[in-house]
């Protein structure tokens, strides 16, 4: 038997992200996904992003004293001086540009 899903106009999608990650940041993705028993890996970095941003709106964002965050300050792991994850061998495609 066929299913036909029904989606409701407000939960139509038609922007795409594209995101990098690296290994444990994706073990971290995965594993509050099975946590949480999430369908899939978009559903949890949808609950994710949800609960940043209730969390950023509750504290006033996270800003160093320019007023700026870096880019790499928003990795979940440490990151080596050089800007590499700390004991990678692979080159980080950030880095690069």
């Amino acid at each position: 038997m066929n299913s036909i899903w029904v989606i409701p106009m407000t939960d139509l999608r038609d922007e795409r992200l594209q995101v990098m990650l690296s290994p444990e940041e994706l073990t971290a993705l995965d594993d509050f996904r099975f946590k949480y028993r999430m369908p899939t890996r978009a559903a949890a970095v949808r609950e994710l992003l949800k609960l940043g941003l209730l969390a950023t709106a509750s504290d006033g964002g996270r800003k160093t004293d320019s007023g700026r965050m870096k880019s790499s300050s928003y990795g979940l792991f440490n990151r080596g001086p050089d800007g590499h994850t700390q004991g990678s061998s692979g080159s980080d495609p950030e880095a690069a540009g």
